[in-house]
Parts: structure tokens; sequence; C-alpha cells
């Protein structure tokens, strides 16, 4: 192999055209004038239509031109400005002017005098340009095939491949460090040496340097190749004397892959000329690190490959403000762009935002360029290497428009128009004409004596018409490829746009490549047409400085910003995220808990209390008749009548509030109170001649001796009824009723909401056998078998167990499974260390789980860039419906951020989707350990009744459980990880508290004498 070519002290500027920043800002500060003038403040004029109309209704519906100075022997562009006449057009966009006729009626353009040969020149130049109805279509086609390349179904049909990068941020400026980039260019390779401060990128240091890569490499072995770029490496970082145990590199690599992580990447085929064997469907990384290793560089770790359109992004994004667009129009073309990761479905990563490398020269190769395509562009296809391919990169490209040029110049000689008396069979070889060239014709001052002397160099005799011509056909072709690029840009950025939900986007859109620079008016054109077909967005266009070099560098460097924040957040995370042996230990501490719960010894030793309810069987659907149910948990409670019949069940109810003189007053006024409500709503009912059987939803802690037998052992919720606790509260109740002297009133069981909410789902699902309530608080029952229940007499069949599994752990048993965080959240509550299992799943506590993680990272100075968060040392600022909201599949972060603005949280969009990362661990923790508590309980219903496998249905309730839009998903899945053996259905309660208390009532009454009817 051919030992590099070392060029030393070489530096980035000469491996392209220099670029004068300062010109692109100047020009992108004006704003573009309207009509006559402007040439006179010494630049071109843009004359555009009002919305894409014509100036005058002569000139035809939907043309617009973009002019330039008129070099006065150019023919005419038809349309009329002042005086009757249109100055000369570059062609960005097709004109439907009026034509004249000639004596055989064919089309005409200009004036008679103007002869053929300028009907023939307008003609070329008309064909060349693209009108304004004709872009906003091709915008439409872009976008949709934008839309198929992001489809995993439709991503291989794409001719726009929207490739993932895998870049999932834009600097913040904090980067720092030294770095290693490798850049494949055209014909050598180059590296470079960065070091950046963490001054907000301000002044990287760059030390470069060439080294010049022979022919041959280029279609010679893979292996080759890589060998080659890797002998640049180990001699220049000789020259450097690099000490450092890890250097990071970051690989320029300008050729379409598929890539799949930030360091790997498949080619997916070569272009500009290489054809390296042993590549194609290979991991380039890979490639690279193996050729880098046999160089003894084992402390050199390519961790990033990326193309220049990215480095040109992320160059851009140097100063401060994000830049999240880029654009290059060179030899080739294309474009990247911050996507919504959930958009990216070839991409498993789903929160935030990606970088999509769109590919878009291969857009128009299903045929969607066919109204563009000029005979000129038909014949550069076809002399390609590569026809039919890359189309829209053929008409934008800078390695294509000196040969488009060509082939017109060529049609026009042939047909008389241009070089009359001149041989012009030079004009027929192919690339005699450079787009350098081109681009020099073009200019204002000196663009015709340019012609003149390329066209003098190809043997050719120019007359001074001519060289006007000539100028004119290069403009319509520059033009042209300005427009095309525009109508790109539009497309992404309504993309962008519409994905975010807003009405308006402001942007900022790195730009590079030899046509960008090389043409003072390629900006100016690409920004007013941007203008017109994406109105509602606003893009200012940042050159970029080295975004092949210096933006490798950014994109490594921030790769291994987030690489380290990363492990640190990991960290943090890392005891909030259970592995299978933590669920499973869980599950057999929960399985031994209920046991000693069940066993009259070992009950008072036991952290989950497994409570008899007396309940003994589940409706069957021959429950028939009207039933009355109170429901009594708070400060407002309601009474119910439940019609049972074949039909259905029926329900009437009414609400009614309970002063707080009687919730604090005594236990005789209260209960008093609530008989005469219930006197009320029979008589509103027409109940009053009729004795009811009924249901009490008790929700306070009790001691519960028979069905209808319940001792309150202590009042919550603000209730402080003296003379109640110890008490039986169905007998306080019937002594009410008799006070005040109703008889209609029959208590025949008290319930709390979990068994209600079984016997709710059990009418509907007679394999409803377990309760499961998961919102402010969690609680869990089920059908136990008697022979297991030592702390109730009898043996036979089944009885409800109210485990009460909201204090599992209380006796210490989860101590591995608390986390600093829920330590903090129970140190503040009113029951310290009390219901400690339900302080890690129940809505009452999430948010205040969230809340300290988010403190503790901001101390890290991992969120909001660490600065001081007054707000969010407020307990129970951070609501649990936040993580709801927050974790809403299809929520743009934009939304996140929203939320977090309100808690005055000066949030990032990379803030927003750590809160969002937060939020997910800790309500996937919740959901694991409910499922991790369930599998113990179906797991010892399954082995009690001796099945090889157990089907059964769990009525589940709760605002967390209903609302949270992933938690019933999680659960449901691990506990079918956990419980393979068990066949578990769930089905949400409707009113458990009511209707289910109202089914006990008539399971007990069934087989009882019947209800009245």
């Amino acid at each position: 192999m051919a030992s590099p070519d070392r060029r030393p002290g070489q530096r980035g500027s000469a491996a392209r055209p220099s670029w004068d920043g300062s010109r692109a800002a100047s020009s992108l500060d004006r704003v573009p004038q309207r009509g006559p003038g402007a040439e006179e403040r010494g630049r071109p004029a843009l004359n555009w239509s009002r919305q894409g109309q014509p100036r005058s209704p002569e000139d035809g519906p939907g043309a617009f031109a973009v002019v330039g100075r008129r070099c006065p022997l150019s023919p005419r562009v038809p349309g009329r400005g002042r005086g009757g006449r249109t100055p000369d057009g570059d062609g960005a966009a097709r004109s439907t002017a009026p034509r004249r006729r000639d004596a055989e009626g064919s089309p005409r353009l200009g004036h008679d005098s103007d002869g053929p040969s300028c009907t023939r020149v307008q003609s070329a130049l008309l064909a060349l340009t693209v009108s304004l109805e004709t872009l906003r279509a091709v915008k439409g086609r872009v976008l949709r095939a934008m839309r198929e390349g992001l489809g995993r179904q439709t991503h291989a049909q794409a001719s726009v491949r929207m490739l993932p990068t895998y870049v999932c941020s834009t600097p913040d400026g904090t980067e720092k460090g030294e770095l290693v980039v490798v850049e494949l260019c055209q014909n050598h390779v180059r590296t470079l040496w960065v070091t950046l401060l963490g001054d907000g990128n301000q002044s990287p240091q760059v030390r470069d340097e060439i080294f010049n890569m022979p022919e041959a490499t280029k279609q010679g072995k893979g292996e080759e190749l890589f060998d080659f770029i890797a002998q640049c490496v180990r001699q220049f970082l000789a020259g450097i004397g690099s000490s450092q145990d890890r250097l990071p590199l970051g690989f320029v690599f300008p050729f379409s892959c598929r890539q799949t992580r930030l360091d790997k990447a498949e080619l997916i085929s070569w272009s500009k000329g290489f054809g390296c064997s042993d590549v194609v469907g290979k991991d380039i990384v890979q490639l690279l690190q193996s050729a880098i290793n046999k160089q003894e560089l084992h402390h050199v770790d390519v961790v990033a490959l990326m193309n220049d359109t990215v480095g040109t992004m992320m160059t851009c994004s140097m100063g401060g403000n994000p830049c999240e667009v880029a654009l290059v129009v060179d030899k080739g073309t294309n474009s990247c762009f911050m996507a919504e990761a959930q958009q990216v479905e070839m991409a498993e990563e789903t929160s935030g935002r990606m970088c999509i490398n769109t590919e878009w020269g291969g857009f128009g190769d299903d045929g969607s360029l066919g109204d563009i395509l000029t005979p000129y562009d038909q014949l550069v296809d076809q002399e390609s290497s590569n026809p039919g391919q890359k189309r829209f990169e053929k008409l934008v490209g800078s390695l294509y428009l000196g040969e488009i040029v060509r082939h017109v110049l060529s049609a026009l000689a042939v047909d008389k128009a241009l070089f009359t008396g001149s041989s012009v069979a030079v004009l027929r070889t192919k690339d005699v004409l450079k787009t350098q060239q081109v681009l020099e014709i073009t200019d204002n001052e000196e663009g015709t004596a340019k012609a003149r002397g390329a066209l003098e160099a190809l043997g050719l005799q120019p007359s001074e018409r001519d060289c006007c011509r000539v100028q004119q056909i290069c403009r319509a072709v520059v033009s042209r490829a300005a427009t095309l690029c525009a109508t790109g840009l539009a497309a992404i950025l309504s993309h962008m746009c519409q994905s975010r939900e807003l009405e308006q986007l402001a942007v900022n859109v790195g730009m590079d490549g030899e046509l960008y620079r090389g043409y003072p008016r390629f900006g100016e054109i690409l920004q007013s047409v941007t203008g017109l077909l994406a109105p509602e967005c606003t893009a200012t266009l940042l050159p970029s400085v080295d975004g092949s070099g210096r933006g490798a560098a950014m994109v490594t460097a921030v790769a291994l910003r987030l690489a380290a924040q990363r492990r640190e957040v990991d960290q943090l995370l890392a005891p909030l995220r259970l592995s299978r042996a933590d669920l499973e230990r869980v599950q057999a501490l929960m399985r031994q808990e209920m046991e000693l719960g069940l066993g009259q010894e070992s009950n008072a030793n036991a952290s989950v209390r497994m409570l008899p309810t007396y309940v003994c069987s589940t409706p069957d659907g021959t429950e028939r008749g009207e039933f009355l149910a109170l429901d009594l948990g708070g400060t407002n409670f309601r009474v119910l009548v439940v019609r049972v019949a074949q039909d259905g069940i029926r329900i009437t109810s009414e609400i009614y509030a309970i002063p707080t003189t009687i919730t604090q007053g005594t236990g005789e006024a209260l209960f008093n109170h609530i008989i005469e409500c219930i006197m009320d709503f029979q008589l509103k009912q027409d109940l009053m001649e009729q004795i009811l059987p009924l249901g009490f939803t008790f929700s306070f802690p009790c001691q519960q001796l028979g069905l209808d037998k319940a001792v309150l052992l202590s009042w919550t919720k603000g209730f402080s009824a003296s003379g109640c606790v110890g008490q039986d509260v169905v007998q306080l109740l019937r002594e009410a009723a008799q006070r005040k002297q109703h008889s209609g009133l029959k208590v025949v069981a008290v319930v709390n909401d979990t068994v209600g909410t079984m016997m709710s789902c059990g009418y509907d699902d007679p394999r409803c056998e377990i309760g499961l309530i998961v919102g402010t608080g969690t609680n869990a029952c089920y059908m136990e078998e008697m022979q297991n229940v030592s702390t109730v007499e009898g043996d036979q069949g089944r009885m409800c167990i109210n485990m009460e599994w909201g204090a599992f752990g209380d006796n210490g048993c989860l101590n591995h499974i608390f986390t600093d965080f829920d330590r903090l959240v129970d140190e503040n509550t009113i029951n310290v260390g009390k219901q400690r299992f339900e302080k890690l799943i129940s809505g009452m506590y999430l948010g205040e789980i969230v809340r300290h993680v988010l403190l503790a990272l901001v101390e890290k100075q991992l969120l909001f860039h660490g600065k001081p968060c007054p707000k969010l040392q407020t307990k129970d600022i951070f609501q649990t419906k936040f993580l709801s909201t927050i974790e809403l599949d299809g929520l743009a972060l934009r939304q996140v951020w929203a939320i977090l603005q309100d808690l005055e949280l000066q949030a990032s969009f990379e803030d927003s989707v750590l809160v969002r990362e937060v939020c997910q661990t800790v309500s996937l923790r919740a959901a694991q350990l409910c499922a991790a508590a369930l599998a113990a309980v179906v797991e010892k219903m399954r082995e009690n009744r001796g099945l090889a496998q157990l089907a059964v249905t769990v009525g589940v309730d709760g605002t967390l459980y209903k609302m949270h839009p992933c938690f019933s998903q999680h659960l449901q899945q691990t506990l079918r990880d956990l419980a393979p053996s068990c066949t578990v259905t769930f089905l949400q309660s409707e009113d458990g508290s009511g209707k289910g208390a109202a089914l006990v009532a008539a399971v007990a009454w069934r087989g009882a004498e019947p209800p009245p009817q």
C-alpha cells in the first residue's frame, strides 16, 4: 500500500474553497427590494409577484420570476414589467405569458427583430424555469416521500431515505476536552485535533493535516482503504505527540449508511467515484476500528460516525442558539434536521429528537420529478455512472450543473442559435465545462468576460450576444437549483412545524457547499422561495465554518457529553430500576407475608393483615331484586338503589353532604344524619314502604367480625365523631334507624371498596375472584380457601380476604427495595414507617418520589443547568397527575415543557426528555411492584386449587390504573412474566363502592328470603 502523502501545516481551508462568512451575513441582512431601483443599489433585484401571482393580468396565472441585472443583448423573458417589458430572468420559475406567433402560427417570444435564434434561446430558458404552482406540488411530493422514509413499512421503497443518525442533541456550550476527527474526502484524508474549552464553543482550538490519497485506493479493496486511513491517523498523532489514555475519534464518512447507533453504521452504497470491494453491507465503524487497532493505536476509540451534513448542522449550533436543520449543496446535495424521535419508526428511540439524514438526492428516482426534468437533464442522467438514480441531486449538485449547461449550449449551437461560424464539436465532450466556470459566468460585473474566456478556451468564437446568452443560461440553471433546494427545505420546515404542533416555527439552518458559497444569490433565492412555500416558518441561514471537520468534532463532543451524563443519570436512577430477580424476590416475600397473615398465631407479626371479610361467594347471575347501598368514605356520601334484573343493573343515586359540625361532633348525631339522608332518598324514590337489604361501604379501618359486623379501629379523613371507635358501625346505624323510627332498613353486609370492586366486576364475569385498587391508595382482595384461613372457624368453601397490602414491608422485609427517595417521602408523611408498600405504588406518593429525584438531578447539575429551583422544594408541587400527562404517547415534548414552565422550571428540550424519563422510571417501578404482589396472589390461588393453569379475572379500580397511559400495560406484562401459568384478565370496575356493596348484599340475600320486587 502506498503510504499517505503528507502535506504538513496544510489546514482545512485547503481541502475546500475558502468562504468569507461576512459576505453571506451581509446579503441575508438585507431585505429583498421589489421593482426597479434595486439594481442601482448594487445588487440583483427580486421581482416577486404578490403571493406568487403575476404582477399584471397579462403575465398569466401563477407565474413569478427571479431576476438579476440585465445584459442589454440578452433575450427578454416573457411577461411585462415597466413599459411593457420584464427584465431578464434567472429561471427560478416558469412564466406563462402570452406568446406572439410567427407567420406559420408557431409560438415565438420577444420582438420580431430578435430572430429565430432568440426564440430558441428563450425556449431553452423556459424549459429551465418552474412555476410556483409546480413548486408547491413538488413540496407536497417531498413531504409524502419524507413520511414514507420515516415509516417502517414504507421505508424500503421511499426515494427520500430519512436515515436515523442517532445524533440526539445539539451542542450546549459545555463540551470540553480533546478529540480527533478523520474526514474521508474526494481525493484525500483530513485529520484534525480539536480542543474544546467548555466556553460555549466560541474558540475551539484546531490543528489539522491533509494526506493525499492514491486514486487506486478508491477502487481497491476495502481493507486497503481503511488501512490507509488508519496510517494517516497514526502519522498525525505521532506529530501531535498525544499522551491521552483514551482518545475519542469522530469519523466523517460522506456516503449513504444504515445507522443503528452513533457508532454503528452499515454502508448502503458507494458514490462520488468510490467503489472499494467488501465494504457494502459492512459496519464502517468496525472496519476503521480494526484498522486503527492494527496500527497499535489501542487508546483511540471510534465513538461517532456521521456525514458532512450533520457536521454542518452541529457547527452552526456553536453560537449559543441551536441549529436544527442543515443543507449542503456541493458536488452532491443533502439535508438533515432534528425530527421528533417518536416519528422515526426505523429507530427504537422514542423519546426526544433525533437528527435525520434525509439523503434527499434520491428524490425523484420514482418518477416524481417528471414534470421538472428537461431533455438536457435526461442527457446528463444517461451519461452519468448511475442512470435513473439521484435524480434530484443531478438537478442541484455542482457535479452536474456544468454538464446541464453544456448540453443546453450544444443543443442551441446545433440549432444555430449560438456560436454561428464556430466548430462546436468540443461541446460534445463530457466535462469540458466546469460548474466553477458556470458560477463565475453568473457574476453581474465580470460574468460576460468570464463567459468569453471560458468559451474561447474551448476554441469557440463567441459574439457579445453569445456571451450574454450563455450567462443567461448559466443563471437559469443555477437559479433552478437554488429554487429546488428551497422547495425541499420548505418541505422540511413544514414537517417540523406540523410534527411539533406549532403555529409558527423559527429555526436556524446551517448552510455549506460549493454552490451556496460560489453563487452569491443562492441564499437570497433560497430564503425568498422558502418564505413563499412555507409562510408559517422563519428560517435564518447560517454559513457553516468547516462543517465536515469542526462539525464532526462537535458531534463527537456532544456524544461524549451525553454519554457522561447518561452514566450519571443511570447511576442515580439505578435503585429505581428493578431486575427480574428483584421482582421475583418481592413476589416471594409477598407470598410469605400472606401465609403469616392467614395464620392464627402468626397474624399479629405479619405486615399483610389478610383480614376475613365473611363474603363467601361471588355473583352467579341469579341475583334479582332491589337493594340499597350506602357509600361512606369522606365528607360527602352516597345513597343508591340498585335494581338487579335479568336484563341488567340499573342504579339511581344521590350525594349528600356531611357538615363539619357533624363529622367532628357526636357519633349519635353522625348516624342520625345518615339515617335522615337515607329516609329522604327512599321518600324521593317511593321506597318508604319497602324493607330493602342494604350493603354498607365503610371506608375506615375496621376489624370485621362478620359480614354485617365491623368494629371501627380509628377515624381518618378528618372524621372525629365521638363514641364510635371500638363500636360496631352496623349496630350504630341500626340504633340510629330505631331512634328515627325507620323500619324500612336491613343492613346485611359491610364491605370496603376493594371487595366492592371484585363483586361489581363479578356480576359481569363469574371468573372475577380478585379485587384490586390502585388509586390514591392501593389494596387487593381475593377468594381464599377456607381451610387456609386460620383466623376464622370452618374449612369448607371460600372466603374473600381483604389483604390490606398497603402495609406490606412495614416489618422491614422490603428494606432492600426502598431508595433514598422513598425514605425522604416517608419521612414527610403523617404515618412515618407505615403503609410502606403503598408509598411505592399509589398515586398519593408517586409525584413526591419524582420531585425528590428531580432535586437530586439538579444538585448534580444534570437538570435545568443545575440552577436552583425554589418551587421544586415545595412538598406535593409535582402532582401524580403530571406523570400521566407527561407520559402520554404522542404528547409533544413542547407540552411537557409547558407543564414545567407552569411550575416555574426553566427547562430546555433535553430537560423535558429527562423529566419524562424520570416519570417513566417511577411509574414503571410502581406497576412492576404491583404486578409482583399480584403474581403472589394468583400463584397461591392456582396452587390452592391444584391447577396446572389458572384462568381468573381481576376487577380493578383506581385513578392510577385507569388514567395513567402506561400503568395497566406494564402491570399486565410483568404479571405475565412472573406468573406464566396463570391467565389473568383485567376488568375495570364501574362504581365498586356503590354497585359492589349492593351486590354483596344481593349475594348474601341469595338463598335467604327473596327481596321485595
